[in-house]
């Protein structure tokens, strides 16, 4: 019965949780915070979806980075008609609203959109 409860468990599909780090942020200063996805404009991340240049990635396997306000992610990404699986590092920007983003030799970083 026990197996069978896990079993059943497992089997539920969970619902898309947000992170901390939801929001919509400029890749440039002048950004248009409108526009999501496309170069010069903004990416967005959003229950555990990032949005990016031509494609998104969930945001999966979240790990707290000891003694820093980041988390590293394995990110499932789609776009362009290919999937890949990368790393990913999240941070909040010490001086300013937004976010750092680190992926395998670039760092990105983003300031966040006003609230609409």
């Amino acid at each position: 019965m026990r197996r069978g409860l896990v079993a059943a468990l497992l089997a539920v599909p969970t619902g898309a949780l947000a992170t901390p780090y939801d929001g919509t942020y400029r890749q440039t200063a002048n950004a248009d915070c409108a526009i999501v996805g496309v170069d010069g404009a903004a990416i967005r991340i959003e229950a555990g979806i990032f949005y990016g240049v031509g494609m998104e990635c969930r945001m999966t396997r979240p790990v707290n980075v000891v003694n820093m306000d980041a988390t590293l992610y394995t990110m499932v990404c789609s776009g362009e008609d290919q999937s890949w699986t990368e790393r990913a590092m999240v941070m909040r920007a010490a001086e300013r609203a937004g976010i750092i983003m680190l992926w395998d030799g670039y760092a990105f970083a983003y300031e966040r959109c006003p609230a609409p």
